[in-house]
């Protein structure tokens, strides 16, 4: 069996999917599926050679509490770091609100405190699941001189999943003590400003984004729209972003002010506000002063920047 190029795997692991980076993986150690089936048996676990010829093609995903045992185990057959495969499933699958459409999360699950999402969302009636998936999401965020954010730029290209869709709802909390009333939304590119609401005593913020068309299931739209950020009294160490419905790939950029470098940055990734994360990676500087993850077929989660000043 030929093998791949070591930096291959390093990459694969380092963005996934799960898929490419497992058939990488199997690929980089020599090994064939019936060699990488004995190996996982002699370790007591027993997963069928069509099992793993699925996973390896995408085809399926270890889903079953069984499944799950055995990626770990792979991770020792194939000599791969700790949860260097099982980092890049993220999140258990959760039941879609529909037939046709993806696993949704309501956004309480993403933002503490839940209850204030809950009553913010409420003066916006509309049903929990907005009827669109993320297929592509570019993200920018701006850090200036004084260590605080001051600007997020998106474009987000987003697949309809059922007929009459025609606004996407974007969710904002600022860092503790900015000034919620003082934060600006930019709609710029195919959309433009619905309704705004403001909970100042949590940092929330709601905006719809009016389409200008109607979209039918399976409709694609691309929108471009942006935060300029309220100041905060403390700097900020970092930037989260949730996935309701996941996405199919998702860029964050970081750029710094270059008098105002961090000395330290990672990304990271966790199920709900307040847990430990279930991913962590160091991240380097580049010689613009930015810092980057792209992340591949993400199930609802929240994932992240964070950066040390000193």
């Amino acid at each position: 069996m030929p093998r791949s190029d070591p930096a291959d795997l390093t990459a694969a692991l380092r963005t996934g999917p799960f898929h490419l980076a497992l058939r990488t993986a199997i690929t980089t150690r020599g090994l064939a599926l019936h060699r990488v089936r004995r190996h996982l048996a002699l370790r007591g676990v027993n997963i069928g050679l069509t099992s793993l010829s699925y996973w390896q093609q995408g085809r399926r995903r270890p889903e079953r509490p069984e499944s799950l045992r055995a990626v770990a185990a792979l991770e020792d057959v194939l000599d791969l770091p700790a949860h260097s495969l099982t980092r890049l499933l993220g999140p258990r699958r959760t039941a879609p609100t529909a037939a046709d459409g993806p696993p949704v999360l309501p956004y309480r699950d993403l933002i503490a405190p839940a209850t204030a999402v809950d009553d913010l969302l409420a003066t916006i009636s509309g049903p929990r699941d907005t009827g669109l998936h993320t297929l592509t999401h570019i993200e920018r965020i701006r850090v200036g001189a004084d260590r605080r954010l001051t600007r997020r730029d998106s474009q987000h290209a987003l697949r309809a999943h059922r007929d009459g869709i025609d606004r996407y709802l974007a969710l904002y909390q600022g860092d503790p003590g900015s000034d919620i009333t003082r934060v600006g939304v930019r709609a710029e590119e195919n959309c433009r400003p619905g309704r705004i609401r403001r909970d100042q005593a949590h940092h929330l913020l709601a905006a719809e984004l009016l389409l200008d068309r109607r979209l039918r299931a399976g409709d694609t739209h691309l929108l471009g729209y942006g935060f300029d950020d309220s100041p905060a009294p403390e700097p900020t160490c970092e930037y989260v972003r949730g996935f309701n419905s996941g996405a199919a790939q998702y860029v964050l950029q970081v750029t710094f002010d270059p008098v105002a470098l961090p000395v330290r940055c990672h990304r990271f990734a966790l199920h709900s506000p307040g847990e430990a994360p279930y991913e962590s990676e160091e991240l380097t500087l580049d010689g613009h002063h930015c810092v980057h993850l792209v992340a591949t077929a993400l199930r609802p989660c929240l994932l992240g920047i964070g950066w040390d000043w000193e």
